[in-house]
């Protein structure tokens, strides 16, 4: 199960009072222990308020804290190996009115589940160390995260010098590092939505119906490919040269033969397609945070549909920056359009219904009524049949039943995501 306040990625809420009291608190907790911090937000207008909410609480509570100013979640948690922690103030792919906090360890993966029960046990009982004026803590500037994370993508990886690119920032994190990126990778960059204004023209999550714009002007540039992130760049998305959204599914195994990786870590709703291609595949709860958590145990690559990937050679956190990277050196080798071609197209369709937690055990008689080959219950109930498979999950972060189907038929498919939906509404 997820914490009751962090949920299945961070702290989430709504941008107001409540929110600052609790990053202060926060703060007073993870100071006590953590006495090296490294902190940064996304572009979302609140974020310097909660940012110096949690900064004030850590170093009233001893900590030396340095601030990396707008950052990417990535570039924040690379720059993090530095430190004995790093606090990422960022909503992720929300909409710009919430904010939240994301905390790091040293290798770039999230807190796991008992160092969140441990943070959240010590806020329940409201009593929060503080140090003399003696021992308060530094206030430090770390103005170098941006340009060691380029650094350190450019030493692995070698871009495509020529290639046209429009890359899609979204007005998010991005919008300090990609460009700058892939101008000094020799790419043509062609900017959209790329000042970090924390206005967002467009809903952050960077899915298909999202981007159009970003398709619109790949087709009328001539570009080679497109690139979106979300507000905090830990997701990338990418179009090819017709405008074609590719799949998270398809990105995943285009990323994974990058690397020739042999062992991925993927969620449980992860395409059926990746499971064609040869992997040695292990299935996580839904959130980037546990597939972290898992490639602890080992692993060449992991990620999500929603375009959260972790090279774990790299960083154990999810890096859209890198993950672009990756794309255009994929795009250099051959035209993004083939390599999708060569991947096998399932149909996945994706629903959510309005409803609690609480629904699911009366969810679950119903759906197996329906006699699949077996099922899994990593993160709600995930139905396994002959021809497809069929997920109905609580949501991590919201009141809902996210319900998922695939098929190898769109026919199949529809039908799989309509018996989900039915055994929710009946429950």
């Amino acid at each position: 199960m997820t914490s009751s306040l962090f949920g299945s990625s961070g702290i989430r809420q709504i941008a107001d009072r409540k929110l600052l009291e609790l990053a202060q608190k926060v703060g007073m907790c993870l100071g006590a222990e953590y006495r090296s911090v490294i902190i940064g937000r996304d572009t979302r207008t609140s974020g310097e308020a909660i940012k110096k909410a949690l900064e004030a609480g850590l170093m009233f509570s001893g900590s030396e804290v340095s601030d990396a100013g707008t950052v990417p979640t990535p570039t924040l948690a690379y720059a993090g190996r530095r430190f004995t922690l790093g606090i990422m103030v960022t909503a992720s792919h929300n909409p710009p009115q919430y904010n939240g906090i994301k905390i790091f360890n040293p290798d770039g993966s999230a807190f796991d589940a008992v160092q969140r029960q441990n943070l959240e046990a010590t806020l329940s009982k409201n009593d929060f160390c503080s140090v003399g004026w003696q021992k308060m803590g530094k206030g430090l500037n770390y103005p170098g995260a941006v340009e060691e994370h380029k650094k350190a993508i450019l030493s692995h990886l070698k871009l495509g010098a020529g290639l046209k690119i429009v890359l899609d920032c979204g007005c998010g994190a991005a919008s300090v590092i990609s460009p700058g990126l892939f101008k000094k990778a020799g790419c043509e960059v062609i900017e959209l939505n790329c000042s970090a204004s924390g206005f967002f023209p467009r809903p952050s999550e960077p899915s298909p119906e999202n981007i159009g714009q970003l398709a619109e002007r790949v087709i009328s540039s001539g570009a080679d490919l497109g690139l979106a992130h979300d507000g905090d760049a830990d997701r990338v998305v990418a179009v090819d040269h017709r405008g074609r959204f590719v799949s998270g599914d398809a990105l995943l195994i285009i990323l994974a033969r990058q690397i020739n990786a042999g062992k991925l870590v993927v969620n449980i709703d992860c395409s059926m397609a990746v499971d064609d291609q040869g992997f040695k595949i292990t299935r996580t709860r839904v959130g980037d945070s546990f597939i972290s958590d898992e490639l602890k145990n080992g692993g060449d690559f992991g990620g999500e549909p929603s375009g959260a990937y972790i090279f774990p050679s790299f960083s154990l956190c999810p890096d859209g920056i890198y993950g672009a990277a990756m794309v255009v050196q994929a795009a250099s080798r051959k035209p993004l359009a083939q390599w999708v071609d060569e991947i096998p197209e399932y149909y996945i369709l994706r629903g959510v219904v309005e409803a609690t937690f609480e629904s699911m055990p009366r969810i679950e008689v119903k759906l197996k009524s329906l006699q699949p080959l077996s099922t899994d219950k990593t993160d709600g109930i995930r139905l396994n049949f002959t021809d497809g498979w069929l997920l109905v999950r609580p949501s991590g972060t919201e009141p809902k039943i996210r319900i998922t189907a695939e098929s190898k038929t769109r026919q199949r498919a529809e039908e799989l995501l309509q018996q989900g939906f039915q055994a929710v509404k009946e429950s």
